[in-house]
């Protein structure tokens, strides 16, 4: 068994080059990890303190316009371009999807800002986690594996989805 200290500085370089290495993702390993990221946050929104919950609340209404705005920018048009009927369907209802998700962020977002029913907005949160989870299920479990049978580039659409959603972080950060 290696020590303890080669196996720490191993998770660090690893962590590291996952970090250095966003980029050279597959479009599927990048979205799989948007995925997770916010689920972890709804599972720390569910478990928060009232003062916490609004700040994970904003986090998350950031990482899924972030999110939202990739695929509907660059990876639904890419795989629009190769679908067969049964992945311009799941495209489709992604797209549906996606407009439910951006009524409720929206809704909670005035509510972060101080407009809105406040007694509503675990409620809205709790939802939107739900639609999310749904909307993530679908996609992994249904649309990865048609988009894997195409002949797309992953790696080339993971460098496109990668640099824009830098772009749209440094935006956000600015407003």
């Amino acid at each position: 068994m290696a020590p303890a200290h080669t196996q720490t500085s191993t998770s660090r370089r690893r962590a590291a080059q996952r970090r250095a290495s966003a980029a050279g993702q597959s479009a599927l390993v990048m979205l799989k990890a948007d995925h997770k990221a916010v689920a972890d946050l709804a599972e720390r929104f569910e478990k928060a303190r009232a003062p916490q919950k609004k700040p994970i609340a904003a986090t998350i209404c950031k990482e899924l316009t972030i999110h939202a705005t990739i695929e509907e920018e660059i990876f639904y048009p890419a795989l629009r371009q190769v679908a067969d009927e049964q992945l311009e369907e799941l495209l489709n209802e992604a797209q549906v999807e996606h407009q439910s998700v951006k009524d409720l962020v929206a809704q909670i977002e005035d509510m972060l800002h101080g407009s809105g029913d406040e007694g509503m907005f675990e409620a809205r949160v709790k939802v939107l986690a739900e639609y999310v989870k749904h909307h993530v299920r679908e996609e992994e479990r249904e649309m990865f594996p048609l988009v894997r049978d195409t002949d797309i580039d992953l790696k080339a659409l993971g460098d496109r989805l990668a640099r824009r959603k830098e772009e749209l972080k440094r935006q956000l950060q600015a407003h």
